[in-house]
C-alpha cells in the first residue's frame, strides 16, 4: 500500500477512537461516518474541540430537536471542522427553520442543513432552501414512491449547483432508465443518479463507468453493495483514473481495513459498509490535484462547485448509511 494511503487509512481509524471517546454510546458506524468528515480534510480530531461543539449543541439545542438524535456526532464533527463552530451551528440551525417551512423535520434535514452552511453562503441560504424543495417536487413526480425524506441532503446538494432544475432531473432520469438494468434497488438507483447529475458527461458516459468500477470491484474479489453504498462509488467511479486501478485500490484498502478491531468477521461493521469505507480512503488518491482545483476555478465556478458538492456526497452517503443503520436497530430493540 502506497504510504499516503495508508497514512489516511490509520488516520480514519485514530479519527474513530478519538469520537468514539466523546461519543462512547453511540454505534460504531456513525463514528466512522465522523471519521471521515475529518478524514476529508486531512484532519486530526481535538477531543476538546469536538466536546466544546458537543456541549455547544447541548447547551443550544432542545433534546427532543433532530440535531439532538443519532446524527448528532456528524453535527458536531460538522462544527468542529468548521472554521467558527458557534457560526456553523447558528447557521445550520437556521437553514433547518428554512428547510422545515418546505419539509417535514427530521434527522435527513438536518444533514441537509449542514450540507448548505457548509457549500454556500448565508445570503443564498433562503434561495436555495426554496430550490432543495422544487427539484424534490421535480424528483417526486417522476419516482412518487422513492422519494422520500431520505432524499433531502441529496437534493440540497442538487440545488448548490448551477445546472438548472430541469436538467438535474432529466440527468437523473436518464441515468435511472440505464442503471436500473445493472442494480435492483430503486432507492439506492435514485440516490446513485443524484450524485451522477452532479458531475460532467453524458448520462450514458457516467453509467457506463459506475458499472465498469462494480466490475472491475467484483472481479478483483470484493462484492460492493447496492444498497446506501452506491452514492459514492458513482464518486468514485467519476473521479480521475482507470477502473482497474480505482478497484485494486478499494480492494487493497479493505484488506487492510479487515484486520483492524472492529471490521474483521466478528466485528460490528459489516463487510459491505467497510467496503463502502475502503472505497472511501481509495476516493481520496483519485481526486484532482491542486493544479486541477485551480483550472477549475479558472475555466468555470460552476464545476468549481459541482466538485465540491460531489465530495461532500461521500460524507453524506456514509452518514445517510449510519442513520438508517442506527434507525433500525432502534426498531429492532424497540
Amino acid at each position: 500500500m502506497e504510504k499516503q494511503t495508508l497514512q489516511r487509512c490509520e488516520l480514519l481509524m485514530e479519527n474513530r477512537s478519538r469520537i468514539k471517546s466523546v461519543f462512547f454510546w453511540e454505534s460504531g458506524l456513525i463514528h466512522l461516518a465522523c471519521a471521515g468528515i475529518y478524514g476529508a480534510k486531512d484532519l486530526q480530531v481535538d477531543t476538546r474541540r469536538l466536546e466544546e461543539c458537543k456541549g455547544l449543541l447541548k447547551n443550544r439545542v432542545s433534546v427532543f430537536s433532530n440535531f439532538r438524535g443519532n446524527i448528532r456526532p456528524a453535527v458536531a464533527s460538522m462544527m468542529a471542522t468548521s472554521e467558527n463552530m458557534e457560526t456553523a451551528l447558528e447557521d445550520g440551525l437556521r437553514l433547518y427553520e428554512l428547510l422545515k417551512k418546505e419539509f417535514r423535520s427530521s434527522e435527513y434535514l438536518v444533514l441537509a442543513a449542514m450540507v448548505i452552511e457548509r457549500l454556500s453562503k448565508p445570503e443564498d441560504y433562503g434561495r436555495i432552501a426554496a430550490r432543495t424543495r422544487r427539484i424534490y417536487e421535480l424528483m417526486k413526480k417522476e419516482h412518487p414512491f422513492l422519494t422520500s425524506s431520505e432524499d433531502s441532503a441529496f437534493c440540497a446538494l442538487l440545488a448548490v449547483s448551477e445546472k438548472e432544475d430541469c436538467s438535474l432531473v432529466e440527468e437523473m432520469e436518464q441515468c435511472y432508465r440505464i442503471l436500473k438494468k445493472s442494480f435492483f434497488s430503486g432507492d439506492a438507483v435514485q440516490a446513485l443518479c443524484q450524485v451522477l447529475a452532479l458531475c460532467k458527461s453524458t448520462p450514458g458516459e457516467k453509467c457506463e463507468k459506475v458499472v465498469e468500477l462494480y466490475e472491475c470491484i467484483r472481479r478483483a474479489g470484493c462484492k460492493y453493495g447496492t444498497g446506501n453504498e452506491l452514492p459514492l462509488l458513482g464518486i468514485i467511479a467519476l473521479s480521475p483514473g482507470g477502473a482497474g486501478q480505482k478497484a485494486e485500490r478499494i480492494c487493497e484498502i479493505d484488506e487492510w481495513l479487515a484486520d483492524q478491531k472492529g471490521f474483521g468477521a466478528l466485528g460490528s461493521i459489516s463487510r459491505k459498509q467497510r467496503l463502502m469505507y475502503a472505497a472511501m480512503l481509495a476516493g481520496r488518491d483519485f481526486r484532482l490535484d491542486e493544479s486541477g482545483r485551480q483550472a477549475l476555478q479558472t475555466a468555470a465556478v460552476s464545476s468549481l462547485i459541482s466538485e465540491i458538492a460531489a465530495q461532500e456526497t461521500a460524507v453524506c452517503a456514509a452518514i445517510g448509511a449510519s442513520i438508517a443503520a442506527s434507525a433500525a436497530a432502534s426498531s429492532a430493540t424497540g
